[in-house]
């Protein structure tokens, strides 16, 4: 069981003090048995006091508050986490669409997850439906053959996707990093009606040269009739196992955000973030990235932070 040190700095900056600034993060692991917090330190500038509680998808939110003027603001975290999964997952390969039906008409939030976006490319989605799915195949093959067909057909491309990139434009352009390789894979399998669910996370070190290494990362996890939700990696074209660390879960990346927030003033704001994850062997991966917004707020007037969702994942 491989236990990893990750360091998670994102930063906030201002060309002028702002007031009443309201966050919300998501910067915690997801409480599940294949992973076990075993250090976790928070610190946020101003020290502010932090509301925790649990949201719709089981996630763990923290929501504070900092109304002082600041002209920047600072939430670091400090992990140590083991990651309890095996290397290889047994997975069940001889449940096919019928029992997910039944198991999906005895949930409601599993149909919930089913339901595909309102996009205009829908027959490039369907058309992707035609060459993967054999009827006679298990829902586990049909997920694995989806990752496998997004791997190979859509090219891993740093700066070319944000936040704002709808499924239409990555479907356009067939490039994009892994917050967009998620969402494909998403509208494919919930048009298939599996339910499935973005993941936000990290991805750790290791000697295959994983994509998306020592930043925070995304990717599916759907429902396998028989045996419950699993991660599958469609940037890296594997099941997810024990080198992915997760903390959010949701519809998409907007339920999954580690940082969002709204701020006062007419400021320019600067994103820099930082994560460092380390292996217990002494391996280390680092990356800093900075994102920069023209967008200045009017005076008096509340403006969205910067999302780190997919401005950071890779």
């Amino acid at each position: 069981m491989p236990t990893f040190k990750i360091h998670h700095i994102t930063s906030y900056e201002y060309d002028r003090p702002v007031t009443e600034s309201i966050n919300e993060i998501r910067i915690t692991p997801y409480a599940c048995e294949e992973q076990e917090i075993l250090e976790h330190e928070l610190n946020i500038t101003g020290n502010p006091t932090l509301l925790n509680y649990t949201d719709y998808w089981g996630n763990r939110i923290g929501q504070f508050n900092v109304n002082p003027p600041h002209s920047e603001l600072v939430i670091e975290s400090k992990l140590v986490v083991r990651t309890k999964a095996p290397t290889d997952r047994t997975l069940v390969f001889n449940t096919g669409f019928e029992q997910l039906q039944q198991e999906i008409n005895q949930s409601l939030a599993l149909l919930e997850l089913t339901k595909p976006e309102a996009i205009q490319h829908q027959e490039a989605i369907q058309e992707i439906v035609r060459q993967i799915y054999q009827p006679w195949k298990s829902v586990a093959a049909t997920v694995q053959d989806c990752c496998q067909f997004i791997f190979q057909h859509f090219q891993y491309i740093k700066g070319i996707t944000d936040i704002e990139t709808t499924v239409d434009q990555i479907i356009e352009h067939r490039s994009g990093v892994c917050q967009d390789f998620a969402h494909v894979m998403l509208q494919v399998l919930r048009t298939l009606k599996i339910p499935s669910r973005y993941v936000s996370g990290y991805i750790c070190p290791n000697k295959n040269g994983l994509r998306g290494e020592g930043a925070t990362h995304a990717w599916v996890e759907t429902w396998i009739p028989n045996y419950g939700w699993t991660g599958i990696d469609p940037t890296n074209n594997i099941w997810v196992s024990n080198t992915h660390v997760k903390l959010a879960v949701g519809r998409n990346f907007t339920d999954c955000s580690p940082v969002k927030g709204t701020f006062k003033g007419p400021a320019h704001q600067n994103l820099y973030v930082f994560v460092s994850v380390g292996y217990e062997d002494g391996h280390r991966f680092e990356e800093r990235n900075q994102v920069k917004t023209p967008v200045v707020a009017e005076e008096g007037l509340y403006r969205p932070t910067i999302d780190e969702a997919g401005r950071q994942q890779q």
